[in-house]
């Protein structure tokens, strides 16, 4: 009976154990002051300039600190485009490489995005990954998620 009572616990603690990454509106992140120098090195444009991605440093958590920042149609009444942040699990990355960040289009999904991160793995141990993003500019659709 404890057998099967530890195992139910188990399967309804798994899916809140599991990384999750968010696409949220900016705040504080976004903040200009949390662009790495050289701002040149941690920031790209896409879509003739319709799209920028950057990389935001927020210094802490220590274990939470990377975030992507994205600018993207559609624009608003006043002409600029949104602002969307993408954190994991109410914080940052662990860690980002911002310069190996590879982009695609697809016709039918629009923008794809990959670029590697890291999450906290417990302790002083880190987990490499990859982080997804698909951005559907006509709509305005932002979908996050991790690899492996």
């Amino acid at each position: 009976m404890l057998t099967r009572l530890a195992a139910l616990i188990t399967c309804i603690a798994l899916p809140t154990l599991a990384p999750a990454q968010q696409v949220m509106e900016c705040d504080w992140q976004a903040s200009a002051r949390n662009l790495p120098e050289p701002w040149e090195a941690y920031t790209r444009t896409f879509s003739n300039g319709a799209v920028r991605l950057a990389m935001l440093d927020t210094i802490e958590p220590a274990a939470g600190w990377a975030y992507l920042l994205i600018l993207s149609p559609p624009h608003n009444e006043l002409g600029d485009r949104q602002c969307r942040v993408v954190g994991l699990n109410g914080m940052g990355f662990a860690g980002m490489t911002f310069d190996a960040l590879q982009a695609d289009y697809d016709p039918a999904q629009g923008l794809i995005f990959t670029l590697p991160v890291s999450l906290p793995g417990g302790g002083d141990q880190f987990v490499d990954t990859a982080l997804r993003i698909v951005l559907n500019q006509a709509t305005g659709q932002i979908d996050a998620w991790l690899l492996n």
